[in-house]
């Protein structure tokens, strides 16, 4: 993925009225963004193993 592709991602969702937003409701959506990040890491890592296993298996 090259930085167009995020680009075009990015456009794909809609961004937050951050101005109309409460400190509050910012805080909150700081949370939700920080538990989405970590879910997507965790996806990461566990595709990551399952390709490492998958080479490695082939490479037998």
């Amino acid at each position: 993925m090259d930085l167009g592709d995020l680009q075009s991602s990015q456009k794909k969702s809609k961004l937050k009225n951050l101005e109309e937003m409460s400190i509050e409701a910012l805080d909150e959506y700081i949370i939700q963004l920080e538990l989405e990040i970590r879910r997507v890491r965790e996806a990461i890592v566990s595709k990551d193993m399952a390709r490492s296993g998958a080479e490695s298996f082939f490479k037998n």
